[in-house]
């Protein structure tokens, strides 16, 4: 199997998991304010043919809008792949929305969704695919979970660590 056709799918998510990121439940003054810092944790991809393997990422969050708005930087790697995304997340009352881009494959797409005081669920959209996650968190760790279709990659789980 190429590598781009089981990294695109993964970029998605894992830039999708990096929006949500979250040590504390969100404000509806600033939704995003505790996401800011440095952000490290591993997790296991499953791909099509029922293989899974490890990933390792870290992500970087600024605080944009007064809080209403997130920029971040997420690199990772496993085996057989390393994966350098950027994004940008806005939010508007509990509705969150943003753009995200991987700069090794050349692949972009959407995420849109709703957050709450311990959970964020959002739809993904791009890079060939269609998806979902869930994610919760509280105190400095959250767990993400992630599952698409249209590609070989089907589905991420991931925990991350503040720090």
């Amino acid at each position: 199997m190429p590598a781009r056709s089981t990294t695109t799918p993964i970029i998605t998510a894992l830039v999708a998991g990096a929006f949500v990121a979250g040590a504390m439940p969100a404000s509806a003054d600033a939704p995003f304010s505790a996401l800011v810092g440095s952000w490290s944790g591993s997790g296991q991809v499953r791909l099509e043919n029922g293989k899974s393997e490890g990933i390792k990422c870290k992500a970087y969050y600024t605080s944009k809008d007064g809080g209403q708005g997130l920029s971040l930087a997420f690199r990772c790697a496993s085996a057989s792949n390393k994966i350098d995304m950027r994004a940008t997340l806005a939010s508007s009352g509990n509705a969150v929305s943003g753009s995200w881009e991987e700069r090794t494959f050349n692949a972009a797409g959407n995420v849109t969704g709703k957050v709450d005081a311990t959970s964020i669920n959002l739809s993904i959209d791009g890079g060939g695919l269609t998806g979902s996650m869930s994610v919760s968190f509280g105190g400095n760790n959250q767990s993400v979970l992630i599952s698409t279709e249209g590609s070989a990659f089907k589905g991420l789980r991931i925990s991350l660590q503040r720090g």
